[in-house]
């Protein structure tokens, strides 16, 4: 079922830190771009470097209040096929039940259950992703990086934003020894987000 059929969503709403301006005007009902964004990860490999990745079929929603952004929320759906590491042969082995599963699980999904304002234009969201058969707590770290009407009137809004969890936590642990020591895959996951949103008619 799409994102877009869901019709039961949950907002926490928080206290409120007064620690930057007030963007009444962001207040609506925002889907999120996919040609104008990106949700990247990386993740150590052989101890040395990072392999980096991204997810290029997904959709999502935003609901902002510019006044009280912890009445914000988000909601967002990733099919797990569409992973892409540059390097084919690996994007096949993470389709696989070593990792993902993709033909048992085909998507990942995350929904939001409270944010708030930190100071001037960054917030935090925490929410609940889920992996496989798995649902863990989430935090994000979001910065807004701006509003504006494009060339075809649309109005559209930005956040850049990161977060970090243990692939482990979701039942993704296949891993092997390296004969310097050490492993080949690192647990923890980097994830990005750069998001561009277009404002609900």
């Amino acid at each position: 079922m799409g994102l877009f059929n869901r019709t039961k969503t949950t907002t926490v709403a928080v206290a409120e830190t007064p620690a930057g301006p007030t963007l009444a005007h962001l207040t609506g009902d925002w889907a999120i771009d996919t040609t104008h964004s990106e949700i990247g990860f990386s993740v150590r490999h052989a101890m040395v470097t990072n392999v980096k990745g991204r997810f290029t079929d997904y959709d999502g929603k935003l609901h902002l209040d510019g006044t009280t952004p912890g009445n914000s929320s988000a909601e967002l759906v990733i099919k797990v096929a569409s992973i892409d590491t540059n390097q084919a042969q690996r994007d096949e082995h993470l389709r696989t039940g070593d990792f993902f599963a993709a033909d048992s699980f085909p998507e990942i999904r995350f929904r939001s259950t409270s944010t708030e304002r930190l100071r001037g234009d960054s917030y935090r969201m925490s929410g609940e992703l889920t992996i496989k058969d798995t649902t863990r707590p989430i935090v994000l770290d979001l910065d807004y990086t701006g509003s504006a009407t494009d060339a075809y009137g649309a109005e559209r809004v930005g956040f850049e934003g990161t977060a970090v969890v243990d692939r482990t936590d979701f039942g993704l642990t296949y891993n092997a020894a390296l004969e310097t020591g050490g492993v080949l895959i690192g647990e923890k996951v980097k994830l990005s987000f750069d998001i561009s949103a277009v404002k609900a008619a």
